[in-house]
């Protein structure tokens, strides 16, 4: 099969045992940091080991098939796609989702590179399906689920997209203070901050925060509750409000919810400082947050594609 001007990009990220040498330098100091931690540096070996076979077995599967380019998640944010490009994610979930916002509609493959370490919820292909399953895609023989994103658009006209889930709150510990606006009504808050989900991400920071709520109802007697995540291309977000804390001048009436296509959701900074919003886990690139902003969230009009 001829190349031609097909091309692949490969999106990875660094394994625990490449940040750690990034830390500490070496190997050596690595180790030595892990093991006088009292944990297993065999484990971290184990994992990289795997991790760099997958690598290797991808990139030979592809170089025959098509123009191959390779990028670490962390220059996502300036990559620009080809429309005709094929790109697959290796990695965890998380990987599926911090690249899934940055295309414009290209098909993306999960790749899960450690089956007995991942369960990949998002990465319906392991490495050897590849070379099967790559010129399927090449001759547009393939099905995918449509992705519902989230977005976050500032007064200022800043706009950030979420394919798993937005966090509006304070880079450190201290409590966030807003004013909530949704449906009609507006509260002041004081709390860990807002998780506003989208179906995907429904299985993951939301999910927690859901199982821990169900957790508490029952050890308070207050019996167990069910909740069901939205379909992956739901037009619709939910949201919840982590350790809302009621006082004179913050209230808790507000704590959950669901967010319609036509249903607006506002959040105004009352924090001087350390205020932010950021998408997918990913605090590096997130928005300023501070006194006076106001973020509105909404569904996103763009969606992503993810490859079955």
């Amino acid at each position: 099969m001829e190349r031609g001007m097909r091309k692949v990009v490969l999106v990875t990220r660094k394994t625990r045992l490449e940040e750690l040498v990034l830390r500490y330098n070496t190997m050596e100091q690595a180790r030595f940091y892990v093991e006088h931690m009292g944990a297993d540096f065999t484990d971290y070996l184990l994992e990289d080991r795997v991790y760099q076979q997958a690598v290797s077995l991808v990139t030979e599967t592809v170089l025959p098939l098509a123009r191959f380019q390779r990028i670490d998640r962390e220059y996502l944010p300036g990559m620009i796609f080809g429309k005709e490009d094929i790109v697959i994610a290796l990695g965890q979930d998380g990987l599926v989702a911090n690249t899934m916002k940055y295309l414009e509609g290209q098909p993306l493959l999960g790749v899960n590179p450690d089956t007995k370490r991942w369960d990949g919820v998002l990465l319906p292909f392991e490495p050897g399906q590849l070379k099967t399953a790559l010129p399927r895609i090449f001759a547009g023989q393939f099905q995918g689920k449509e992705i519902t994103m989230a977005e976050a658009v500032t007064r200022d006209g800043q706009r950030m997209l979420a394919v798993n889930d937005l966090f509006i709150g304070c880079r450190s510990h201290v409590s966030a203070r807003y004013e909530l606006e949704y449906q009609g009504r507006k509260e002041n808050q004081s709390s860990s901050g807002i998780i506003v989900s989208t179906g995907l991400g429904a299985t993951g920071w939301y999910k927690s925060i859901m199982t821990e709520a169900a957790g508490i109802s029952r050890l308070m007697g207050g019996g167990a509750f069910t909740w069901q995540p939205l379909p992956w291309n739901a037009k619709s977000l939910t949201f919840v409000v982590r350790e809302p804390y009621p006082s004179r001048s913050t209230g808790a009436g507000i704590v959950c919810g669901k967010i319609g296509v036509k249903e607006p959701f506002r959040v105004t900074s009352q924090m001087a400082e350390g205020g932010v919003v950021f998408s997918d886990g990913m605090e590096k690139d997130a928005i300023e947050f501070t006194a006076g902003s106001e973020v509105k969230i909404q569904v996103a009009k763009k969606t992503g594609f993810l490859v079955e």
